[in-house]
């Protein structure tokens, strides 16, 4: 696996540019310039920073498949619009949700 790459794909997928991504992930944009300009590997603090960012754990990201077997397609379909949020996206869908349980 090329982690750039699925880095690279996750961000296309959401449609961010790389000062969103950084900005999503909490860190300085000159970390992403630095990984794609030497091609380097992140470290492991930083992979977890992007991971949070796109709103899967590590094992996920390094999973050979994003959806696990036992979900129905409504739930791969509601994580599917999840991965695609911002930070504040999904804290205002949690207030909401938790407003709709006793």
């Amino acid at each position: 696996m090329d982690i750039l790459e699925k880095i690279k794909r996750l961000q296309k997928e959401r449609g961010w540019n790389n000062a969103q991504l950084a900005k999503q992930a909490q860190l300085p944009p000159t970390t992403l310039q630095g990984l794609y300009k030497r091609n380097n590997t992140p470290t492991i603090p930083t992979l977890h920073a992007l991971c949070s960012a796109f709103g899967i754990t590590i094992a996920q990201f390094f999973a050979d498949s994003n959806v696990p077997p036992d979900l129905t397609p409504d739930q791969i379909k509601l994580l599917e619009l999840w991965n695609t949020m911002r930070y504040e996206q999904k804290d205002a869908l949690f207030t909401f949700l938790q407003t709709l349980l006793p």
